[in-house]
């Protein structure tokens, strides 16, 4: 008599996608939703393009006055920061869509499928990134175009000038990432921005020389970290000595790491 064995194999559990196919994923999905409202492209697109037309205008006297650098316009000083500024403004707009995410349910939904939340995270970041390119990029062509910005460092300078604006931006997103992971409220997470970065960019180099600012205020934007940035880029457009790359890139880089971390440890908890 022969008896017969059932061999029964089990297939193997599902386990999702690796998370560079999920933050691929989930960053088109993020992208969909911006380009899907003509609005909001609109808005974001106009936002820099006004501060462009109306600092270059108020502040163009700038140019003769004591201290300003000899044989530069207005338009050229001022762009490298406005780049910069506009980069961290942008950065607070992560923040704020992912409370968005947050409070529509789409996050509810993700917590249900096998995705690392992680991958949400950098998803957000890289989508808000690519908004930011296209930001950036249309206001120098703005720039070139209507007020002929033309900076000695030429092509290379200036798009040298626009990667150190858009690593800074990546750095402070990760930072307001965090924010928003733990305040989960878009209105005080506006507030928390706004009264952040409002000191940052008007007590620094941004619009007009620290040497002809007023001694406390000068004392202010000398250890802002944003006026390093701004001199860096705008010494990368003006073709000047290159100073404080290096520790732009460096600072950006522990602005991502430290928020990072304390965004995904914000975010693995319960939504409420």
């Amino acid at each position: 008599m022969t008896t017969g064995v059932t061999t029964l194999t089990t297939a193997p559990r599902w386990r999702g996608t690796d998370f560079a196919t999920q933050v691929a994923v989930l960053t088109g999905r993020s992208l969909r939703s911006l380009v899907g409202d003509p609005r909001m492209i609109f808005l974001s697109l106009l936002q820099p393009l006004v501060m462009l037309t109306l600092f270059s205008q108020i502040f163009a006297s700038m140019a003769n006055t004591p201290g300003f650098p000899s044989g530069v316009r207005y338009i050229d000083y001022l762009m490298p920061a406005i780049l910069v500024n506009t980069a961290m403004q942008s950065a607070l707009q992560a923040g704020i869509g992912l409370i968005t995410d947050m409070k529509n349910g789409v996050l509810a939904r993700f917590r249900s499928l096998p995705i690392r939340l992680g991958s949400v995270l950098v998803a957000r970041s890289l989508s808000d990134l690519v908004r930011t390119t296209a930001q950036l990029v249309l206001m120098l062509l703005f720039a070139v175009t209507i007020f002929g910005f033309a900076p000695a460092g030429g092509v290379l300078g200036t798009l040298a000038a626009l990667a150190l604006a858009l690593v800074v931006g990546w750095g402070l997103g990760w930072i307001f990432l965090a924010i928003a992971a733990w305040l989960r409220n878009a209105e005080m997470m506006q507030t928390v921005g706004f009264l952040a970065m409002f000191p940052l960019m008007f007590a620094s180099s941004a619009y007009v020389p620290v040497a002809g600012l007023p001694a406390w205020l000068r004392a202010v934007a000398e250890v802002n970290p944003l006026t390093y940035a701004v001199n860096a880029a705008r010494s990368l457009a003006l073709a000047q000595p290159v100073t404080g790359v290096v520790g732009a890139l460096v600072a950006s880089a522990a602005l991502a790491a430290v928020g990072g971390a304390l965004a995904i440890r914000g975010f693995r908890r319960p939504l409420s």
